[in-house]
């Protein structure tokens, strides 16, 4: 948990000097209503190489947690901003619309899992995205000791913030955070590398440009003034895939 500014600076230490293929960082977001209309609460990140899942506290730093330094002077925000540091996310558009309306981020650099899965697919229909607890049920290397591990998580996590489950979203404001939403936060990303090696392997050189085209064109479509966060549209593939 990362939730003091030398925290910040500690773990930006470490993200010095890493790899760019596989990427080195897995991102994901939690709020209450995350988008422009909404806030963050949680900035979960996975550093592959290191094998750490760090949750930043954006409920308690705020803009602190992306204008605090590292040493060398680098901060949350270049990192996030840097088109040469690959950050991959599963569908971008939320998360982009929350950082950038609520902190000024302007992501970029970004692999948008989503579209991969959406790209490797050969035996479905193209038509529709899916979402990522239908990814990892059906794609995901997992065992099956595993996999009955997700689901316990996902679940307990669902019965505190999930509305229809008598939940609140209100919970990830809470702290300290309680221990099975700390776990919900860490397990998705945890997964993210092992969905981005098996859907990259299924993809050509054409297909992976189209992603990450794809991928910069939903970034600028979430800071546009006419984005809609829930929009039905969502659910469809990018034109002409």
């Amino acid at each position: 948990m990362v939730d003091t500014e030398s925290a910040v600076s500690t773990m930006l230490d470490g993200l010095e000097g890493l790899p760019t293929n596989p990427p080195s960082l897995y991102c994901d977001l939690e709020g209450v209503n995350l988008s422009r209309y909404g806030s963050i609460s949680i900035f979960q990140l996975h550093v592959l190489p290191r094998n750490r899942t760090y949750l930043i506290d954006i409920y308690t730093l705020q803009n602190k947690a992306f204008s605090t330094p590292s040493k060398s002077g680098r901060t949350l925000k270049d990192i996030l901003e840097c088109a040469a540091t690959p950050k991959v996310f599963f569908d971008v558009r939320n998360d982009s619309d929350a950082l950038h309306s609520h902190f000024g981020i302007a992501l970029a650099g970004v692999q948008d899992l989503q579209l991969m899965e959406l790209a490797a697919r050969s035996s479905f229909s193209r038509r529709v995205v899916n979402g990522l607890a239908r990814c990892i049920e059906r794609d995901a290397p997992l065992s099956a000791a595993e996999r009955r591990a997700w689901a316990a998580v996902k679940e307990a996590g669902l019965r505190l913030f999930a509305p229809e489950r008598g939940g609140s979203y209100a919970v990830f404001n809470a702290r300290p955070l309680p221990p099975a939403i700390r776990r919900y936060c860490a397990q998705d990303v945890l997964v993210l590398p092992r969905l981005w090696a098996l859907y990259d392997r299924r993809m050509g050189a054409a297909w992976r440009a189209r992603v990450l085209q794809a991928s910069r064109e939903r970034v600028a479509m979430s800071q546009a003034a006419t984005y809609n966060p829930w929009g039905s549209d969502r659910a469809l593939a990018p034109a002409n895939w």
